[in-house]
């Protein structure tokens, strides 16, 4: 007789995800040190910028998509020690908490060091809230209804691209919300800017929910199972973006090189993220599982800790880098008031001093700086979490 595997208990915890989770953590890290210190550039335009500057942003286009799709695998998980009522009730709580924690203390004391409000920034933990909120009533539906609806959002949302806010009249700023990048209120004293517009986003949590599934299946299957999606939506994405019809508003181009031409094919739309954006990035991270289900390699052994501990790194390295600069400014300049001072639309998160910016090799020194520095912290909060059960640490 064969022997037959059955499938895995559903686990709170899986490595391969902590590990991945952990890797886009670090990269994530590297972004925010370039948007503190690096010189001021168009980083995606194939036309100018340079290729270290572009690969430098792009490899970061990891971070998000990723993040987003975990969140709703970590929900489908969770269902192993939670009913579907006290996970709806905790995915509520938790997005609201994350949406608090983007309006107040990340918004003053992590992007700007202010509490005037003149500029805000709605953010990664912004969408990050309204994707749980959303999934705490989503979760409710079957799991094949839930899949269903992320995937086919995913994929059809870019029809949308041609709809303007201003057709809307009265509810343009809530089309803003939902599908475009733009301001929700501009006014002489405040202004508020929807960075990360949500209906793409809720769509990679609901999708990343019936990605879950995965994980409860024997060792075997599940990385055939990774390895043929990974190839899958690469492959995808190259042939969908060479035919250059659908998938992302903006078209590539020939450009005056092979180099800049490859950019040009390379920079899709992150905000709010195309389809062809997506497929470009989760693809890789479903590659990249596949490949630590074999097993987590000694190197990787520190994103693992990063991965278990995600928030608590996130609220930390923030206001970590923007102290760095501080302090940095401060050497240069021997001011360092506009460290402190709102940015105007164009340099968020902080006002820019004269001449400000360091080159890529100084940008990248300061990263692993922040990273190294962060770890033992990390360490000691991950073993709090694994030591202790208080109902708190669930929502950091």
């Amino acid at each position: 007789m064969p022997t037959v595997t059955a499938p895995e208990p559903l686990r709170a915890r899986v490595e391969s995800i902590d590990v991945l989770r952990g890797i886009v953590m670090i990269l994530m890290a590297l972004d925010h040190v370039r948007d503190f210190f690096g010189i001021a550039a168009d980083l995606t335009n194939p036309a100018r910028a340079s290729a270290a500057l572009f690969f430098t942003r792009w490899i970061t286009h990891l971070c998000a998509p990723t993040f987003f799709l975990l969140v709703g695998t970590g929900a489908f998980l969770s269902r192993g020690r939670r009913s579907t009522r006290a996970l709806s009730r905790f995915l509520l709580t938790r997005g609201i908490w994350l949406i608090v924690l983007e309006l107040t203390v990340l918004r003053c004391f992590g992007y700007q060091f202010n509490v005037d409000y003149r500029l805000t920034f709605l953010i990664i933990l912004w969408a990050l809230g309204w994707s749980m909120v959303t999934l705490a009533g989503l979760v409710h539906l079957p799991v094949a209804a839930i899949t269903v609806f992320g995937v086919a959002t995913i994929a059809l949302h870019n029809l949308l691209d041609p709809v303007r806010a201003a057709s809307f009249g009265a509810f343009a700023p809530l089309w803003t919300i939902l599908h475009v990048q733009n301001m929700v209120v501009n006014t002489p004293r405040f202004a508020v800017f929807v960075a990360y517009p949500l209906v793409p986003w809720i769509a990679v949590s609901a999708a990343g929910y019936g990605f879950g599934q995965v994980f409860t299946w024997e060792p075997d299957r599940r990385r055939r199972f990774l390895l043929q999606l990974g190839i899958g939506l690469t492959l995808g994405f190259i042939v969908l973006r060479f035919v250059n019809v659908y998938g992302n508003p903006v078209r590539w181009s020939t450009q005056a090189s092979a180099m800049r031409t490859m950019l040009s094919f390379l920079n899709t739309t992150k905000y709010p993220p195309s389809l062809l954006y997506l497929m470009m990035t989760i693809g890789p991270a479903s590659l990249i599982l596949w490949m630590l289900e074999g097993g987590t390699p000694t190197f990787l052994k520190p994103a693992l800790t990063f991965g278990k501990v995600p928030l608590f790194y996130f609220m930390l390295h923030l206001p970590l880098i923007h102290l760095v600069a501080v302090a940095v400014c401060a050497a240069r300049y021997g001011a360092a008031h506009w460290m402190f001072e709102s940015a105007r639309l164009d340099q968020y998160p902080y006002t820019r001093p004269p001449g400000w910016g360091y080159s890529l090799p100084v940008v990248y020194a300061i990263w692993i700086g922040i990273v190294l520095a962060l770890y033992p912290l990390c360490v000691w909060f991950a073993g709090v979490k694994q030591r202790r059960r208080d109902w708190w640490l669930g929502y950091l």
